[in-house]
């Protein structure tokens, strides 16, 4: 029996410590071409877009000529 977090075993014995949560375990795979990396891999792509075209607003030049400049 469970009752405000403190349980009472089998033998009428008040056990005050904290109730253990169920343990979860997350089985999908998180390598490979899986639904997860996909969308990793296309958030990132939107990331260099996005600092790519702040790049070339900031500085006037897109990304080959401000690396060749140098």
């Amino acid at each position: 029996m469970t009752n405000k977090g403190f349980t009472i075993n089998e033998r009428g014995q008040l056990n005050r410590f904290a109730i253990e949560p169920k343990i979860y375990v997350d089985e999908t795979p998180r390598t490979g071409f899986t639904e997860y990396a996909e969308k990793l891999n296309g958030r990132l792509a939107m990331i260099g877009f996005i600092s790519l075209i702040a790049l070339e607003v900031f500085t006037g030049q897109g990304l080959i000529s401000s690396l060749t400049s140098f």
